[in-house]
């Protein structure tokens, strides 16, 4: 791994912009992404089942519980790590564990992406990400933060060194990740 190489890791709760600052830095400085999700949406989609919140949530909890809590931490810091890209975004960071693997990491820094909870559902019911965001209610979407996936994020938001509030426009978000990239 290059000296230079930097690992960015976001995190943050439903909807608050973590793939758009992923897409960001991919976009504009050529980073290599890569998700906690995509793991679980390949499986979803090769055995024909809706890619549904609560279907990536009961596949994930299927595969820890069988092959350990940190199995989708060890892929994603081995995909870090054997990505040549001098900068590297794993995005979804959701569990102590996912942490424990990544923070080990040279140049590593986990990056907190904050929104008001009324725009992250705004932004949840517009991107149509998962096959059950577009009918979702409010209350549905608060709940959602009770799930397992989603409880222990605001433990890995602690160790967050670098922060961004993503309330604002495009533009807004755009700067700000500009001078996170010139700090790091």
């Amino acid at each position: 791994m290059s000296d230079h190489k930097k690992i960015i890791g976001l995190v943050g709760l439903i909807a608050c912009g973590k793939g758009t600052v992923a897409k960001y830095l991919a976009e504009k400085y050529q980073a290599g992404t890569y998700r906690f999700s995509t793991i679980l949406r390949d499986v979803l989609k090769r055995i024909y089942v809706p890619e549904s919140r609560d279907n990536m949530i009961n596949l994930s909890e299927s595969l820890r519980q069988t092959f350990g809590q940190n199995l989708l931490a060890k892929v994603i810091t081995e995909d870090a790590l054997n990505d040549p890209k001098e900068i590297v975004v794993v995005e979804g960071i959701r569990r102590l564990e996912d942490i424990e693997h990544l923070k080990k990491l040279p140049n590593f820094t986990l990056v907190e992406i904050s929104a008001d909870p009324e725009t992250r559902f705004q932004r949840l019911a517009t991107r149509g990400e998962n096959s059950d965001d577009a009918t979702k209610t409010y209350e549905q979407f608060l709940a959602d933060h009770k799930k397992p996936t989603e409880i222990t994020i605001p433990a890995v938001i602690e160790l967050a060194t670098e922060h961004i509030i993503n309330n604002g426009s495009r533009d807004d978000l755009a700067k700000q990740i500009d001078e996170l990239v010139k700090k790091l």
